[in-house]
């Protein structure tokens, strides 16, 4: 609990910033650009910084010898009230490091959860965080009381420390295990809440804080959503109608941003809020191309979307601020890189064109072309037929009815095929009939294969260094 007040006074500190650079770090040419970035959003005052490169880790302060004698030096100088280290420090090297430098001690994870505490608007987002901060605290409330075992405090005070850890510890793991079952309980209000909107197409904003996707959302559908140029301004899912030209409503929802090393509690605490992405028909994956790191981040998005298990959706690679890229030979460098990607200015709405044509493909593709004959008298999937597909053609025979039409896998599932019969176009046709009808088995409808991320669309995963 502690540790959770500790990570909320960084506000308006004077902060060092420090990162050790290890022999799997991509090479940047600011390598501490993002983590001052991280500390002046959580309201620091980042006045200087350092690195050393290594090849493992010190295992008592991360740090070697000689470059906590320099730190201590900085902090001196600077009289800095905490050390914000852009890596994950263990509780020894955390407590080693407070010792040696005499001031308080941040990594990067307790930094991002101080920031996601403090933009954490709503029940569910407030609930995520605080489970997430509860478990990254537990291991260093341990590691806060293990000196008092070591007192040699007479007779009759021997282990009020190990008394106190030990009751400590069942709070903050009956809190973790109360906000596990709370959301538990909003996760699933959630996916009942997102499967609702089954009759309409979903596609979901994902991508690198601060790459322009509430800039985008609010290009795109009008909306009023929050749109800063800071690091994870956005926390909580938004969702408009987005009104796609040649095609029609459809749901667009912005979540939260994600990036490199983003604490793996985390994600699982915003499993709720993500529940947009894992259920979206398209995801529209949101890079800055202004940004000189831009292939590594989309390589992090990727890492997340993995995590998440989405990774396999049908993906559509957005290179957002094109308008402030300068030099126009980095821009072709990106498109050789990522040839399907979608250039646009979400400021100056370029490029948005060639995206919409882009994002009714996309869903295009999960539509089958397939016959439905029916009882002319069902005016209610004749309804729904016209409102959820294309209808191409309609014959009557006597009482009944065929449509040919294209209608999205998803739909084909929730059809009675009690007195309804549904049959490939044509034997070219995208699936086969054995297939159409057990897809389109009513109690099947929830295991329907999601559309796969194309290859005519979906850039290459890629590592840091674009190979």
């Amino acid at each position: 609990m502690q540790d959770r007040k500790r990570a909320q006074q960084v506000d308006r500190e004077i902060a060092i910033v420090v990162r050790v650079l290890l022999p799997d770090d991509p090479i940047e040419f600011d390598p501490l650009d993002e983590v001052q970035g991280l500390a002046e959003t959580a309201g620091a005052i980042v006045l200087s910084g350092l690195t050393q490169k290594r090849e493992k880790p010190d295992t008592a302060t991360y740090l070697g010898r000689g470059k906590v004698e320099e730190l201590t030096q900085l902090v001196e100088f600077h009289a800095a009230d905490v050390v914000i280290f852009d890596n994950d420090l263990s509780p020894a090297q955390n407590r080693n490091l407070e010792i040696a430098l005499n001031v308080k001690v941040l990594d990067r994870s307790e930094l991002i959860l101080d920031i996601f505490a403090t933009h954490a608007q709503t029940y569910e987002s407030r609930l995520a965080v605080e489970l997430a901060q509860l478990e990254y605290s537990l291991p260093r409330l341990k590691r806060m009381w293990t000196h008092l075992s070591r007192l040699k405090m007479g007779v009759g005070m021997r282990g009020p420390g190990e008394k106190q850890l030990e009751t400590d510890r069942r709070l903050v793991e009956k809190r973790i295990h109360d906000l596990k079952v709370e959301l538990g309980k909003v996760e699933k209000r959630k996916e009942r809440q997102v499967s609702s909107r089954r009759g309409t197409m979903t596609v979901s904003l994902v991508g690198y804080t601060n790459a322009g996707k509430s800039t985008l959302m609010n290009s795109l559908t009008a909306a009023d959503v929050l749109a800063e140029d800071k690091l994870f301004a956005t926390l909580d899912t938004r969702t408009r109608r987005w009104a796609l030209p040649n095609w029609g409503p459809i749901l667009l929802s912005d979540t939260v941003g994600f990036i490199r090393n983003l604490p793996h509690s985390l994600i699982a605490s915003f499993k709720a809020t993500l529940e947009e992405t894992r259920q979206a028909d398209l995801l529209l994956h949101v890079a800055d191309a202004s940004n000189p790191k831009v292939g590594d981040q989309i390589s992090s998005v990727y890492e997340v979307l993995t995590e998440l298990g989405v990774e396999a959706k049908d993906t559509l690679l957005v290179l957002n601020k094109v308008d402030q890229v300068t030099d126009v030979a980095v821009l072709d460098s990106m498109l050789n890189r990522y040839p399907n990607a979608i250039s646009v200015s979400a400021k100056t709405k370029l490029g948005f064109e060639n995206l919409q044509s882009a994002v009714s493909e996309a869903l295009s593709r999960s539509f089958q072309d397939v016959d439905i004959e029916l009882h002319v008298g069902n005016g209610k999937l004749l309804a729904f037929i016209a409102a959820k597909g294309e209808v191409i053609s309609t014959q009557y025979t006597d009482d009944m009815v065929k449509v040919h039409c294209k209608l999205p896998q998803k739909y084909l599932g929730q059809i009675d095929l009690t007195d309804t019969i549904i049959t490939p176009h044509s034997p070219a046709g995208w699936i086969k009939p054995d297939e159409v009808l057990e897809n389109s088995k009513p109690e099947s409808s929830e295991q329907l294969a999601r559309p796969q991320e194309s290859s005519a669309h979906a850039p290459e995963k890629t590592d840091g260094d674009g190979n």
